[in-house]
């Protein structure tokens, strides 16, 4: 098991081996065995709630209203209609605004972190562009319901977490200090929205916050 300092170390090793600017003064992580780590059952829950959650993003960004029922009895299909977080819940019932929108239509990349999380995508250390959107969809698609989803599901380590999401924190700073502070600070090629929807993603899961959306983001 790492120490927090060694995660914080490997990570700054990492980032600068891709050109891409540390702040050595940004603080360390939890250690493992400080965190607690959302359940599988939780995690698969929220993955597929989101996953079908940015498609009715998409069908309203379209204005194709009428496809959205579609997607509402998937959510009732699957058992996670109480799994939504209020923006989702308002793209339901109808009384939502263009942000609301806007934010679940990005709830893609927090998605693809959980199915990195679950085992079901090797990795996601790059974050040059954004995910395989069809894929995402087929993790979920592919499977008759929830209980078939979750059987293919393991759930990394709370280590392995810990790692990803070390690296997240330490892009997000990076872009943060590139576009306010010093555009001179390298990035490489991070995709600063790309960072911080998956950096949102690995933060829920160790955070006791239930609405992904309510999670601080300070870097």
């Amino acid at each position: 098991m790492k120490t927090p300092q060694e995660r914080k170390s490997v990570s700054e090793a990492y980032i600068r081996a891709r050109g891409i600017g540390v702040f050595e003064g940004l603080p360390v992580l939890p250690s493992a065995n400080e965190v607690r780590c959302k359940g599988l059952d939780a995690v698969c829950r929220r993955a597929v709630a989101s996953l079908l959650m940015t498609q009715i993003a998409m069908e309203i960004s379209r204005e194709q209203y009428g496809n959205v029922s579609f997607f509402v009895d998937k959510l009732k299909a699957y058992g996670v209609m109480g799994a939504l977080n209020a923006k989702e819940q308002r793209l339901v019932s109808g009384m939502f605004s263009a942000q609301d929108v806007l934010d679940v239509v990005w709830e893609y990349e927090c998605c693809w972190a959980l199915d990195w999380t679950l085992g079901l995508v090797e990795d996601i250390s790059d974050a040059g562009s954004i995910c395989d959107c069809e894929r995402a969809i087929g993790l979920v698609a592919s499977c008759r319901g929830s209980e078939e989803f979750r059987s293919r599901c393991t759930m990394r380590s709370t280590e392995e977490i810990l790692d990803m999401l070390d690296l997240y924190y330490r892009y997000h700073w990076a872009c943060v200090q590139h576009r306010h502070i010093d555009p001179q600070l390298p990035v490489g090629d991070l995709n600063e929205e790309v960072v911080f929807e998956r950096r949102r993603g690995l933060e829920w899961l160790i955070s006791e916050e239930q609405d992904w959306h309510e999670i601080a983001m300070n870097t």
